[in-house]
């Protein structure tokens, strides 16, 4: 007589659960680097007065780890070079990627990079099949480097003439890191104001922010196709195409409609190359870096808004910058335009967009659109509370653009982000995390996954419009 026994499944445990999932690999590692980051600025020694509130350290280290740029306190003032120096490293890291700098080590030690590790590589970098990993995390490495050297020369040059060379290399090498990491630290209590008309340092910081935001894998194919050829665009794949035709007419159109709006506001005064050059400046930075050189309290409502929209489309896919994503909002616009023509399928560069790309784009600009209505809501409770809108006007328009800046993880401010209360400071630290990681990781991973059903309901079509 023989008897079996079915053995019960093995439930999960929650490292399992968690090595078995990129995105919540992300989180925890994010949120341990965050933490890491707030005990080392607890330090008495990372401060000039040698104490600092723990919400205020924890905000510094969520700003920095998100590369986000807004503070509740003066960088320049209240932290001491050690502070400042994990800032950087904190910024440093929160842009490359904890991921590729843990595989990079792995890579040295001659250690094999786990399956996880290298679907988060490919999550974050929209890395495909074809090259090795190995490659890609040394193109990552090489370029943040390389780039980031060579516009620390430039501003080196400026600095070289105004402070001493321990200092001028200092704030070189800080605000170069600052800049290709679209952080928007900066160790001047007004930002760049001060350099509002110097154009070798407005073009560096540009070009910086511009060169981290597309994305390393874009920088990567425009470094092996690019050619003097006529024909060298049509190498490229649909995701450069799109990523730089995307990022061209946004600079161009933002751009116009920032000199016009602030041709007698923020920008008079101003001879036209310096009014052209302020306007450039902040089209570029308000996508995804936090650097001004213009008074942001001071612009015109019109230009809030259109900067707001702005910081919500934010930069590339594996990029150092936030926001749904250029080729998020373009797809949507194809598939507008492709639909208002009455054509079945959205298609750009004489190419198909997949309807999975499609799919995933509608899905996070909803799931965007809903964290960002729910972080208004939740912050103007916390900062304005049942107060009437007419004895708090203004107040709705500033407290969604520092959300939006957050989620962006812009740094942009109008200025009124120290005067949040605990709650409302960690308001603004969950979107920050959230805006870092991205809103689909972060609901993938808090979701459970479904099971499969063998049968599908009935297709019925509704009323839309």
């Amino acid at each position: 007589m023989s008897m079996d026994f079915k053995r019960k499944p093995r439930r999960k445990t929650w490292a399992a659960s968690i090595s078995q999932s990129p995105g919540r690999l992300s989180i925890l590692m994010y949120g341990l680097l965050i933490f890491m980051g707030t005990f080392l600025l607890l330090l008495p020694v990372s401060t000039v007065s040698g104490r600092l509130p723990f919400i205020d350290a924890m905000f510094t280290a969520a700003s920095a780890v998100c590369v986000t740029g807004l503070t509740v306190a003066d960088t320049a003032s209240t932290f001491t070079l050690f502070g400042k120096s994990v800032i950087l490293g904190l910024i440093q890291i929160g842009g490359i990627g904890i991921m590729v700098l843990s595989t990079a080590f792995l890579f040295s030690m001659g250690r094999r990079v786990s399956m996880t590790g290298r679907q988060m590589i490919r999550d974050t970098y929209s890395y495909g099949e074809g090259k090795g990993m190995k490659s890609l995390v040394k193109d990552v490495l090489r370029f943040t480097f390389a780039i980031e050297f060579i516009g620390a020369l430039f501003m080196f040059s400026r600095f070289y003439g105004l402070q001493p060379l321990d200092k001028a290399v200092g704030y070189a090498v800080f605000h170069s890191v600052s800049a290709f990491c679209n952080a928007g630290f900066s160790l001047f209590p007004d930002s760049f104001t001060g350099f509002g008309r110097d154009w070798v340092m407005n073009i560096d910081i540009c070009m910086l922010i511009i060169l981290g935001g597309i994305g390393f894998v874009v920088l990567a194919e425009i470094r092996q196709k690019f050619s003097l050829s006529r024909r060298f665009w049509s190498d490229f794949s649909l995701h450069t195409k799109l990523t730089l035709s995307g990022t061209l007419l946004l600079l161009v159109g933002s751009t116009a409609a920032i000199l016009l709006l602030e041709w007698s506001n923020t920008l008079g005064g101003m001879a036209l190359p310096h009014k052209a050059l302020a306007a450039f400046f902040q089209a570029v930075n308000a996508r995804t870096a936090g650097f001004n050189t213009v008074d942001i309290g001071n612009l015109a409502n019109e230009t809030l808004f259109i900067t707001i929209l702005l910081m919500f489309i934010g930069t590339a896919p594996g990029s150092c910058g936030g926001g749904i994503k250029v080729t998020t909002f373009f797809s949507m616009v194809i598939l507008g335009i492709s639909r208002f023509r009455g054509q079945e399928h959205p298609h750009v560069f004489y190419r198909r967009i997949s309807a999975e790309s499609i799919s995933k784009a509608v899905s996070l600009v909803m799931i965007s659109l809903t964290i960002i209505i729910v972080g208004i809501i939740l912050l103007q409770q916390v900062a304005i509370g049942d107060i009437s809108h007419r004895l708090s006007r203004g107040a709705f328009l500033e407290v969604m653009f520092e959300v939006v800046s957050a989620f962006g993880t812009v740094g942009l401010s109008t200025g009124i982000t120290p005067e949040f209360s605990t709650p409302g400071k960690l308001i603004l630290i969950l979107m920050m995390f959230i805006g870092r990681l991205g809103p689909l990781v972060v609901a993938i991973s808090a979701s459970k996954k479904a099971t499969p059903k063998p049968y599908s309901y009935a297709q019925e079509n509704i009323m839309i419009g």
